[in-house]
Formats: structure tokens, C-alpha cells, sequence
């Protein structure tokens, strides 16, 4: 057992934690996982189907005297976002997720956690193992490939699931229940590569932005937090009246993460590196200064390097730098009915570059079909603009809140009975596979709720321990007083 969960209640939810910390489950990776859920659960006396997908059901026995009760899914995904500060030495393939627990924090070193939603898994299987607590029917919904593109949920087989009331354990913030999401797309923009021979007198550098926040794209895309790829791109911008030259452009790792580290292979002439350098430095001030308290770890860096590489065409170098200048990121619209939020928004998310091509990848979310279709169209507009292929992906369907649900109802009766005050009840702006699996199963009743997570998408991940105990607590309480 690791000794960052040594005496962590519940004990059954924290050792499977651990076990499942150990197991490879980057997205599209997930066949580990599969095998390990589906064995748990033969080994537990329990039924347990997997679909070509990977995605896994489980079912569990009513208890005794629960046996009248209509059965209840609860979900999670298998799929972890795979993310490392660039000096971790870390193979997500076949390295365990190395846990550190920091007071009331559980943590990793150096890389995502995988709380999200390795919680709910690790709940699922302590449910369960557990043969003493009181509950109706139970299924386990464990899906695959949740974030690049929910497609686990997406391929889900009518009849896969029986249960007409679903809890879906991938939420972040402990008293909280989310009744609605947000829908998404992704929209690329890729330009053929044209390079040529870097120009005599010029020497190679490296222009990086790091030790930025990132984080979820949705979750955290109103928190002011800094974009390397915007960042670099600016100070790109800036230097092309020096004559520098760009041969690489790559930042960001995910399309629902805020890119936190940027860099850019350049060659700059001898006679003007001073004058770059110096407007690195100036740069370097400016964006402090944007970023204030936000982003106080923020470090804009240009270092020689002695690399030989080609140098992208003039004209496709301002293409992309002018494109990316222009692409919004960020909040472009807040909810008129629900305060605090965030409707509509748009995250610049990787730039990469490779032999033949330069691609720049943006996500889009909103709560409201129509908005998503207009700030799409507004990123493709701006590609198209800038020479720039453009495809946009068909995305996944927001989740519409039902105020009138019954196991809404349920939801806040009992966290009112446990904890003597009412939960938040809102609407969430990131992608819960709950707004596609009421599209593949029209009627299920579903709420969204989970223990305090920051950081998620990122390797400032973590999850607060004691909000562990009072969800768990919270869950078996609902189980419990289902009718």
C-alpha cells in the first residue's frame, strides 16, 4: 500500500485508489483498466459485461429488504488526462502515478493524479466489495475515452444500461450538484508547411513560455489564467520586425486544457539578437504585469541553442502567428439566467508543427446549441481567413437541467438531513457524458456530484481528502433512502 494513503477513510475507496494509480489508463488506453474492473467484479460473485468499446457494466444484487427499489447507475470514467511537467521523467505507459499526500491534499509528483475519475472508480469498486450497506439494484457504469472526445459514452449500446436513474461521480466541488453542462467541438486549423534555408548570419534560440497554471478548459477558462501558445505567439509577433525567423512553433498538450508551457525553435541575425533579447525582456515585464497574481510562476525565456533546422516561408510564418493573434480565447459570453455561469466560451489549445504541416487545435463549449454553432464558425471564419484548412469536429450534446427530477429531489433532501444546510444546485461549463448518455437513453433521471478537486487536466492536480469522506458518506446516504 502506498504511504501517502496510510489511515485515509474510507479505507476501501483509498486502496483502490492506489491499485488504480498503478495501472496505465492514458485516453484510448484504457484496456488495462477494462481487464482490472471486469476481473474485480468476477472475483466479487458479481456480473460484469465490457462492450468493443472497452466500456465496462457491472451489476450488483439489491440488499436485503432493497430488493423493491428501482436500480440506480453509477458512473465514472476509466480514462485519466495524461499530463507532466516537461522535466518529469515519467512513462504514463507503464510508470505508476506516484502519490503524495500534503496535509489534507493528495497530490502527485509531477504529473496529473487521475482523480478525475479515478475517484469515482475507486468508489464504484468499494461499493462494490462492500456487502454491508443498504441499497436497491445497482449498476456500475465505467466508460472509456471521457476526455478526448467522450466517445466511450458516445458509443453506448441501447439496453447497456437498464437503470432509469443515473449518478454520475465526475464532478468537483463537495456540496455541489450539477444538473446541467455545457456541449462542445473542437475546430482545427492546419496549413501545409513550406520551409526554406535559414538566411546567413542567423543563430538558433529557443523562445519558451512556462510555469504557467493551465488547467481544465472549461473549469477554469474564467480564471484569467495565462495561454503559453497566445503568450509566444505574441512575442513572435514582436520579433518578426527583427528579421527573426520561425522554424517551430509547438505548446499545449490537450484540446480541453489551457496550454501551459509554449516554445518556438527561431533563428534570429547576430546583428539583432541584442534588440530580441531585449524585447523578450520588455515582453517578459508586460505579461507580469497582465498576469499580476494569477500567474506569479510565469517565466518568457530566450536561449541560444545550437540546432539546424529550416525556416518556415515568410508568408506562412506571418499566416500563422497573424491567425493565432486573431483567434479569441477566453469567456465570450456569461449566463443571463444562471449568475456566476460561464456560457459560452473558446480555448486556443495546441499548436503543433512537424515536416508537413503546422496545426493549431481550439475548443469550443457552451450551454446553448446555437452559441456553440456561432463561436465555431467565428474560429473557422478567422482560420479560413489566415490560408489556414479548416475541420471542426461533430463534438458532444449539453446536458438541459430539469429542476422537476426526482432524484434531485432525493439529492437535497439528504444532503440537507446529513450536513444541515442545502447543497448549491448548477449547472457546470466542461462536458459530463451525462449530457450524451441522456441522448442514448432519452428519460434517465441524472445527477452530477463528487469530492473537491483543483487542477484537474494538470499536474497541479489534487484532491482534498476530507471532501472524500463527507461524498462517500453522502452517496451511501442516498443509496440508503432510495424508494
Amino acid at each position: 500500500m502506498s504511504q501517502a494513503i496510510e489511515g485515509l477513510e474510507p479505507k476501501a475507496v483509498w486502496k483502490y485508489f492506489a491499485e488504480i494509480a498503478r495501472i496505465p489508463r492514458c485516453s484510448k488506453h484504457e484496456e488495462a483498466m477494462t481487464s482490472y474492473v471486469m476481473t474485480t467484479a468476477r472475483n466479487l460473485g458479481l456480473e460484469a459485461k465490457a462492450d468493443r468499446n472497452g466500456n465496462v457494466l457491472v451489476r450488483k444484487p439489491a440488499s436485503p429488504g432493497k430488493e423493491h427499489v428501482g436500480s440506480i447507475a453509477l458512473q465514472g470514467h476509466l480514462d485519466m488526462v495524461c499530463e507532466k511537467n516537461k522535466e518529469k521523467v515519467h512513462d504514463f505507459a507503464k510508470d505508476p502515478i506516484a502519490l503524495v499526500r500534503k496535509g489534507n491534499v493528495l497530490m502527485a509528483d509531477g504529473t496529473t493524479l487521475g482523480a478525475d475519475n479515478g475517484i469515482a472508480v475507486a468508489t464504484n469498486l468499494a461499493i462494490m466489495e462492500d456487502r454491508s450497506l443498504a441499497h436497491g439494484p445497482l449498476e456500475f457504469l465505467f466508460t472509456v475515452d471521457e476526455e478526448t472526445g467522450l466517445t466511450g459514452a458516445s458509443n453506448l449500446e441501447p439496453g447497456f444500461v437498464t437503470s432509469r436513474t443515473l449518478l454520475n461521480l465526475d464532478s468537483e466541488e463537495e456540496g455541489h450538484l450539477y444538473v446541467g453542462c455545457s456541449g462542445g467541438r473542437d475546430t482545427l486549423g492546419t496549413w501545409k508547411a513550406s520551409f526554406e534555408a535559414v538566411p546567413a548570419g542567423c543563430v538558433a534560440a529557443e523562445l519558451k513560455a512556462a510555469g504557467l497554471k493551465g488547467g481544465h478548459s472549461g473549469l477554469e477558462i474564467d480564471k484569467n489564467r495565462g495561454n503559453a501558445v497566445k503568450m509566444v505567439n505574441r512575442v513572435l509577433i514582436r520579433l518578426a520586425a527583427f528579421g527573426v525567423r520561425l522554424a517551430s512553433f509547438d505548446g499545449g498538450n490537450k484540446h480541453n486544457a489551457i496550454p501551459r508551457e509554449a516554445e518556438a525553435l527561431v533563428f534570429i541575425p547576430k546583428k539583432k539578437w541584442d534588440a530580441a533579447a531585449a524585447a523578450v525582456a520588455e515582453y517578459t515585464t508586460v505579461l507580469k504585469g497582465e498576469s499580476g497574481s494569477v500567474e506569479p510562476d510565469l517565466a518568457l525565456t530566450l536561449t541560444a541553442v545550437k540546432k539546424k533546422a529550416k525556416v518556415l516561408s515568410r508568408p506562412l510564418q506571418a499566416k500563422i502567428t497573424k491567425t493565432i493573434s486573431a483567434l479569441p480565447h477566453g469567456v465570450t459570453k456569461m449566463s443571463a439566467d444562471i449568475p456566476g455561469l460561464v456560457e459560452t466560451s473558446t480555448n486556443v489549445a495546441v499548436v503543433r508543427t512537424d515536416r508537413k504541416s503546422v496545426t493549431v487545435a481550439t475548443s469550443q463549449r457552451s450551454s446553448v446549441a446555437s452559441e456553440i454553432d456561432e463561436i465555431c464558425q467565428t474560429v473557422a471564419a478567422i482560420f479560413a481567413l489566415g490560408g489556414a484548412d479548416v475541420r471542426t469536429t461533430d463534438g458532444y450534446p449539453g446536458w438541459k437541467p430539469n429542476m422537476g427530477s426526482a432524484i434531485l429531489r432525493l439529492s437535497q433532501t439528504t444532503y440537507r438531513q446529513l450536513f444541515g444546510k442545502d447543497p448549491e444546485v448548477k449547472a457546470i461549463h466542461a462536458g459530463l457524458e451525462c449530457g450524451i448518455i441522456g441522448e442514448r437513453y432519452p428519460g434517465i433521471d441524472m445527477v452530477s456530484f463528487g469530492p473537491t478537486l483543483e487542477g484537474v487536466h494538470s499536474p497541479d492536480e489534487k484532491i482534498y481528502i476530507d471532501s472524500v469522506g463527507k461524498y462517500w458518506k453522502y452517496l451511501l446516504a442516498i443509496l440508503n433512502n432510495a424508494r
